[in-house]
């Protein structure tokens, strides 16, 4: 197996870093940008960022999808659901049903 050469990049906000992958994304400006207090706080990266690029960023907003909408998503993954489920169980709401 191969792997693939790391390579220097800089963001628009100047950081280096280096990756391997094709993902633009800066390793420093992510850390910097992780909530700390809501449900998005509670997910891995590529999970939060999903439900940012869907325009998803409040528990209400949320429940008006279903489980199934929200694994169609490019980076969301099934282990996110259950802590999106209790956020959600804790507010009184709950995932659409398809």
């Amino acid at each position: 197996m191969t792997r693939s050469k790391k390579e220097l990049r800089t963001c628009e906000n100047g950081h280096q870093y280096y990756k391997s992958s094709s993902c633009p994304v800066c390793p420093v400006c992510e850390k910097n940008r992780v909530p700390t207090q809501d449900f998005l706080a509670k997910l891995s990266a590529p999970a939060r960022r999903a439900l940012e690029n869907a325009g998803i960023d409040t528990l209400h907003k949320l429940a008006g999808y279903s489980e199934n909408d929200l694994l169609k998503l490019h980076g969301f993954g099934p282990g996110s659901l259950p802590k999106l489920r209790e956020a959600l169980k804790e507010k009184e709401l709950s995932f659409t049903k398809d």
